[in-house]
């Protein structure tokens, strides 16, 4: 039996895996700083052999809460994503699997990996425009997909947090319905607005297998008032990007820990907010809602969970700013609890699926929008 994380966003630390039945590791954290929760590990030649992993540090970590109803997911070909038997004793995280083949690879969610990301952006290459809006701390790309000829520009961006993959997974399933010449859905927002969309913030974190933070240990969604050029590039550059473009619509695709539930949180908190956008963020909330059972309004965070730090998160920012519909958008690491699925939880199919379900929510804002503005 071996254990190795040394792969592109693979993260754990090994205290002793020398018995199948009693393999004890630690989650590591964040290159940078101390944020923890994501793992990523392989397991070989274990073919029919019980194992019993225990995540030692488990009650440590960022979002400890977070354990309660958690289920890893494993693959044998890291292609498909399942559920593995998951307990947690309020100290540690036990893991428990016979897999039916050699190798099986273990995480907190199914991976996005960084070549997955090049693949997205290829083929986007070859439908819209790509475009580098600036580098990463360690020089990455920030890639960002410009596509339609309309004149409402609609942001969205995903992984600002890294470790919350279920977002990129939510990016591949939008672009491939607004890259359907036949769906009719994605022709006429063609016509009306055009789309930004940034399917990574945060290569560098992705890469090193950090939960919620860049290279230098900064979470991005705390930067938006102030980005810096040496602490936090990516924000500084997808920002001032928005502000050549304006913005009609922002959507910051994120995933929750904790809650088990798909929710936006928007910026009726805000004091400077107008009834008209409170009114078009509630149409488009209820809009989705109907559209998909995968997602609800009853679930969320607190309106003043955020209090004195809230213009330096993403969605307040440009709500504040531009004055326009801007929702932070959560998926589940768990589940979606009002329609639960128990072999595979919420997964990238889920979030692929959910992706493709805004399009109609966004076509109908764009309307609306173009239609009060004429």
């Amino acid at each position: 039996m071996h254990i190795t994380s040394q792969f592109d966003a693979g993260a754990i630390d090994i205290i002793a895996a020398s018995q199948p039945d009693n393999i004890r590791l630690n989650i590591r954290a964040d290159n940078a700083c101390e944020f923890r929760q994501w793992f990523y590990f392989r397991v070989h030649d274990v073919r029919d052999t019980a194992l019993i992993l225990k995540l030692e540090n488990a009650s440590t970590c960022t979002y400890a809460q977070g354990w309660e109803g958690y289920q890893a997911v494993a693959s044998y070909d890291r292609q498909h994503w399942f559920r593995i038997k998951t307990e947690y004793d309020g100290q540690m995280l036990t893991l428990r699997h016979t897999p039916t083949h050699n190798d099986i690879y273990i995480a907190y969610f199914a991976p996005y990996s960084y070549e997955q990301h090049l693949d997205l952006i290829a083929l986007a290459s070859t439908h819209a425009e790509v475009s580098n809006l600036g580098n990463s701390i360690e020089g990455r790309p920030i890639d960002c997909i410009s596509w339609g000829t309309g004149r409402l520009p609609v942001w969205i961006i995903a992984r600002q947090h890294p470790g919350e993959t279920m977002t990129e997974w939510l990016i591949e399933g939008l672009l491939h319905r607004l890259f359907d010449r036949f769906d009719s859905v994605a022709r006429q927002l063609a016509e009306f607005a055009t789309l930004h969309i940034v399917p990574n913030m945060n290569p560098d974190g992705a890469i090193h297998g950090n939960l919620r933070s860049n290279a230098a240990g900064v979470n991005l969604n705390r930067e938006w008032m102030y980005p810096s050029l040496t602490h936090s590039p990516e924000v500084h550059h997808v920002r001032n990007a928005m502000h050549n473009t304006g913005v009609a619509l922002f959507l910051d695709i994120h995933g929750d820990e904790t809650i088990p539930h798909v929710f936006t949180d928007g910026c009726e908190m805000l004091p400077d907010y107008s009834t008209a956008s409170i009114n078009q963020q509630r149409a488009f909330t209820q809009l989705l809602a109907t559209i998909t059972p995968d997602f609800q309004t009853e679930h969320g965070y607190a309106p003043d969970r955020f209090s004195d730090e809230m213009l330096t998160l993403a969605s307040k920012y440009v709500g504040h700013t531009f004055g326009c519909v801007s929702l932070t958008l959560e998926m589940p690491f768990k589940d979606h609890n009002n329609l639960p699925e128990p072999i595979y939880g919420w997964s990238p199919v889920r979030s692929q699926q959910l992706g493709r379900d805004l399009c109609v929510p966004i076509l109908l804002h764009c309307l609306s929008t173009d239609y009060n503005n004429a």
